[in-house]
């Protein structure tokens, strides 16, 4: 059940910075973007456990950034716990120590994943952005196809508090 997540225009707020750390969770936003695009989730032997839809706008964020001089990192943890929102204390102080190097965080996730990183930042300088709003929660059938590959089928958007009639992505 991943929080379906539409990537918001940060470009003006980030105007300001020479440095943005990117903060992902590695679940929600991959497989939202992979349900907007209509692309498979993992390709194993493509891009191994990336989700080259997510892959993408990652690129598309950094690359004008980074033609203005900005530097840019992306961070993220799959293990023990991938969901940003769930990070341990470890996986906290691991997001401090990178982003001490940053003006600024950017994240990719929920409002509670920006909480995360607000509260693992809360004495730092860094400025944090929300770079996603939720807009529902994905609901889907994974397909295996060979080889090799993840995909989504059967793909419908919750909205909250939705009971019948759940929104279908792609035209499926």
């Amino acid at each position: 059940m991943p929080l379906h997540l539409e990537p918001l225009d940060v470009s003006n707020e980030l105007e300001e910075y020479e440095s943005v750390l990117i903060v992902s969770c590695p679940i929600c936003p991959p497989v939202s973007l992979a349900a907007e695009r209509q692309s498979p989730v993992i390709e194993f032997f493509k891009s191994g456990i990336k989700t080259r839809a997510y892959e993408d706008h990652l690129q598309e964020i950094c690359e004008p950034l980074e033609k203005r001089g900005v530097r840019t990192s992306v961070l993220t943890i799959y293990a023990p716990c991938p969901m940003l929102c769930l990070w341990t204390t470890g996986q906290r102080k691991r997001l401090l120590k990178r982003a001490r190097d940053f003006e600024a965080v950017l994240v990719m996730g929920c409002e509670s994943a920006r909480y995360t990183v607000e509260h693992a930042l809360e004495d730092t300088d860094c400025k944090v952005l929300l770079a996603m709003q939720l807009v529902g929660i994905t609901n889907a059938t994974l397909k295996s196809r060979f080889p090799s590959t993840i995909a989504l089928d059967n793909l419908a958007r919750v909205r909250a508090n939705e009971v019948e009639n759940p929104t279908s992505i792609g035209g499926r």
